[in-house]
């Protein structure tokens, strides 16, 4: 997670374009994340054979691709990517892996991550996209990276809070979104007649979504089970809510703590709400899928 301030364009420069001979060869192993540039489809190595090498992204969506292939990018980087040692076969309808080792055989299905995305062994973050995910408050911040943190370091997408959304549509004039800078935005309590629907409804650039949950705050998308209390209290017009939910649960009066408490009490996506779960997911796929020409 960030400030609204970062640096420029880390992609910038003729990157894609290598020198003959400087394009490493890199063993397609199993779990490691690559990219098709052509396509934008990013994922992980779940098989390879002598003709190709099929790639899994978050969703759990397949694609095959030659395995010669020239322009895989790693980190940003190009590479080639090539049979690693012990290939032997070739993929099955099943899903068989093609990549056989000296120790002992790989699990058929990778280890989930908080959010249920594949989770990838040993990832380094990705290069920063000039994409953005914005939402309101360091809460959210800090609940986005607690469950979806592994899949956005996959995505290369960075997460800033705004502290609220009134100047909304100048922080995105500012930002200044295109077809390779695209920005989601997670907004609290946006539903039909409220001050948040209000604010949305003045951006309409096609570069930019803005969802969000029915919740007042981003506490009540965390279930109540997790937390241990039968169920979020209802406060009355007039008195804030996060002071009014602190003294009808008997939690003291320090916000801090207790959003603290809060967020000790998840640990994966199951603890929070769908409403949740469904419009982070959307605002990851905005921001990440390469748009139509």
């Amino acid at each position: 997670m960030q400030s609204k301030d970062y640096g420029d364009d880390v992609l910038a420069g003729d990157w894609r374009r290598p020198r003959k001979g400087q394009i490493p060869e890199i063993p397609a192993e199993i779990d490691l994340v690559v990219e098709d540039p052509g396509s934008g489809f990013c994922g992980a190595v779940v098989s390879c054979d002598k003709f190709g090498v099929t790639l899994e992204d978050r969703f759990g969506k397949r694609r095959v691709f030659p395995l010669a292939k020239a322009g895989f990018l790693i980190d940003g980087k190009p590479v080639t990517l090539v049979r690693p040692a012990g290939v032997t076969g070739t993929t099955g309808a099943t899903g068989a892996r093609g990549v056989t080792g000296s120790g002992s055989a790989r699990s058929a299905r990778s280890a989930r991550s908080a959010s249920g995305s594949i989770a990838v062994p040993g990832l380094r973050a990705r290069v920063a996209k000039e994409s953005r995910i914005y939402v309101e408050g360091v809460h959210d911040a800090e609940l986005v990276e607690k469950i979806w943190g592994h899949d956005l370091r996959v995505e290369g997408i960075v997460v800033e809070y705004l502290e609220g959304i009134d100047d909304l549509p100048a922080i995105v004039e500012e930002f200044g979104p295109g077809p390779e800078r695209k920005l989601g935005v997670l907004v609290d309590h946006l539903v039909t007649g409220s001050k948040e629907s209000r604010i949305a409804s003045q951006v309409s650039s096609p570069h930019v979504l803005i969802t969000g949950h029915p919740f007042i705050d981003i506490w009540e998308a965390v279930k109540p089970a997790a937390v241990g209390i039968p169920g979020w209290p209802r406060i009355p017009r007039g008195v804030p809510w996060k002071e009014g939910v602190l003294g009808a649960l008997g939690w003291g009066d320090n916000v801090g703590e207790a959003w603290k408490r809060i967020l000790r009490s998840v640990s994966t996506y199951t603890d929070l709400e769908p409403e949740l779960l469904g419009r982070v997911e959307e605002l990851i796929d905005f921001v990440t899928v390469p748009q139509n020409p």
